[in-house]
Parts: structure tokens; C-alpha cells; sequence
């Protein structure tokens, strides 16, 4: 009869707690279903470090895993109509950190679509949102993955340009993509600047600023996302989750161009460093493929276990 030994199965226990402990780090998982590249851009908030990367190109298709740390706060956005040259200097159309590949630590010039984030650290929860507060230029979703107990996804799929008010549209006038067609839509406050739409001044507060006819047209298109300052009660959502999986127009992912269907998302890779100029390359990415998940560890390590503990088993007949 085989039997395992008190040693192997502390060993055994030892190994698998700690594989499922490290497992248990935040990072973000950020995919284009986009028919069009985009450049995310991340900032971080106060405090905190800014993250591996905070700009990079993401083809149609492509998926990238960005690692973070508990207690990390800021925000992930993503840019369009963008071109760069060798050393990341450039423009976007929308979504511009100050001209630069590499956003670090400028923030998105409005409109822009925004996941916000504020991660909890030991036992406390994370703190999320989705807001076209400042605006929209994408539609995007942020679904928790690995959460401990019900958690909520949250975003904006709805294309907001299509509706967008004529008073409030940004116009591609480029050549590019969408050249005469609308590829971002204000705020009011963007557009207007005036104290009742960017609840400043005397509207500083919920009870003077209230939802306007703008911010009104933006929470019926979606529901979940924040659609001005004080939008509280149906736009923030709490979770304790390993990781975040935002996705940008997730609704395209079946849409077809010119040239045939969009390939599924590649897995995911991880951005360990990037080029100085902040392009995607395999040469500073892993393949999420390469990694052991913590179950494939534990099945690893429980077949090495039964294995050693066979062969001493085998010797002690044999003796």
C-alpha cells in the first residue's frame, strides 16, 4: 500500500499555500477588441508608483497583463488617432498625455473614457469605477476575475459618438480614421465651462449640482459609468479581485473590417519593461502560456510528491 510521508505532505502543503498566495497579486489585464489600434495610457494617483508602463501601442486583437501592487490607485484610459515617431514624441487625436508614448504621470486630455481604481490593501476591498465625467472617446468594460464572493463588471459599451449632441462633438478633421466623423464627445463642463456643469463654485456640492440635460443623455447610454461629479450611488462598485480585465469596445469582438474577422484576443502577455520609446515587443513581454497557474503548480507538485514517495517505497521492497 503506498503511503505518503508526514515530511511530504507538509512539503506538499508548504508549496501549494505559497504558490496560491503569490497568485493572489493584482495586475490588469487590458484588451483591444477594437477594429483599430489604440495606446492605453495609465497615471497613478498620489502616493503610489506609477506602474511598469504607462503608455504603449495595442494592435486589434492584442491583450496585455500589466502586474500591480495592493494600495495602488490611479487610472487606465485608451488613446486614439495617436502617431509617434522613434522616441515616442507625438500626438493623439484623442485621449493625449502631453504629447508622449509614455504618459509619465500626465494624465488624459478630455474627452476620454476612464477606469478609476483604488486597490485595498490586506483584507480591504478595491474601490472602482468606469467615468465619462471628463467626456467619452471609447467604449470600454472592467470586469473583476478571481474575486472572492459576487463582484459586478462595470464600463460603457454603448458608442456615445453616434449620439453624440452636435455642441459637444469632437470632429476628426485629420484624415484620419474617421476623417468628418465624430470621435470623441465632451462633457458639458469641457465644452461649456460653466459651474453647473462642472459642479464647481456654488454648485460645488450634491445638492446644487444636479444631473443636467448633457450628463443625463450620458447615464442612459450607460447606466453603471459616472456621468457627472456626484454620480455616486450607481457608478462606484467594491470587490477584492486578482485582477481587472478591461476591455476596449467590447463589443467589437466579433465585428468584421475589409479584411475578414478580427482574430480572438492573443493571450495575454505580461510587461515586465518597455523601450524607451514605450512599444509593445515580445522581447519585454511573457506569454501568459509559460506561466503555472497555481493549479497546474499544485498538480506539479503533488505528482513530483507521489512520484519521490513511489520510488522510496519501491527501494524499501526491494531492501
Amino acid at each position: 500500500m503506498l503511503t505518503i510521508t508526514s515530511s511530504w505532505v507538509f512539503l506538499m502543503f508548504f508549496l501549494a499555500n505559497s504558490a496560491l498566495t503569490s497568485s493572489f497579486a493584482c495586475a490588469f489585464t487590458i484588451t483591444n477588441n477594437c477594429p483599430y489600434t489604440i495606446w492605453p495610457g495609465t497615471l497613478a494617483g498620489s502616493g503610489t508608483p506609477q506602474l511598469s508602463s504607462t503608455g504603449f501601442r495595442l494592435d486589434s486583437g492584442q491583450s496585455v497583463q500589466i502586474p500591480t501592487i495592493p494600495g495602488w490607485s490611479g487610472r487606465i484610459w485608451g488613446r486614439t488617432g495617436c502617431q509617434f515617431d522613434e522616441s515616442g514624441v507625438g500626438t493623439c487625436q484623442t485621449g493625449d498625455c502631453g504629447g508622449k508614448l509614455e504618459c509619465d504621470g500626465m494624465g488624459a486630455t478630455p474627452p476620454a473614457s476612464l477606469f478609476e481604481i483604488t486597490l485595498g490593501t490586506g483584507d480591504e476591498k478595491d474601490f472602482y469605477d468606469v467615468s465619462i465625467v471628463d467626456g467619452y472617446n471609447l467604449p470600454l468594460v472592467a470586469a473583476p476575475q478571481g474575486d472572492y464572493g459576487g463582484c459586478n463588471a462595470t464600463g460603457c459599451v454603448s458608442d456615445i459618438n453616434m449620439g453624440c449632441p452636435k455642441e459637444l462633438q469632437v470632429v476628426d478633421g485629420d484624415g484620419g480614421r474617421e476623417e468628418g466623423g465624430v470621435v470623441a464627445c465632451k462633457s458639458a463642463c469641457g465644452a461649456f465651462g460653466l459651474d453647473q456643469y462642472c459642479c464647481s463654485g456654488e454648485f460645488g456640492n450634491p445638492t446644487t449640482c444636479r444631473p443636467s440635460y448633457y450628463s443625463t443623455i450620458f447615464k442612459r447610454a450607460c447606466p453603471r459609468a459616472y456621468s457627472y461629479a456626484f454620480d455616486d450611488g450607481t457608478s462606484i462598485f467594491t470587490c477584492k479581485a486578482r485582477d481587472y480585465a478591461i476591455a476596449f469596445c467590447p463589443n467589437m469582438s466579433r465585428t468584421t473590417t475589409s479584411n475578414g474577422p478580427i482574430p480572438s484576443p492573443n493571450p495575454p502577455m505580461i510587461l515586465q519593461d518597455q523601450h524607451s520609446n514605450g512599444e509593445v515587443a515580445n522581447a519585454n513581454m511573457v506569454s501568459s502560456s509559460n506561466i503555472l497557474s497555481p493549479i497546474q503548480l499544485i498538480m506539479f507538485i503533488t505528482f513530483l510528491v507521489l512520484a519521490l514517495d513511489l520510488f522510496c517505497f519501491n527501494n524499501n521492497l526491494v531492501a
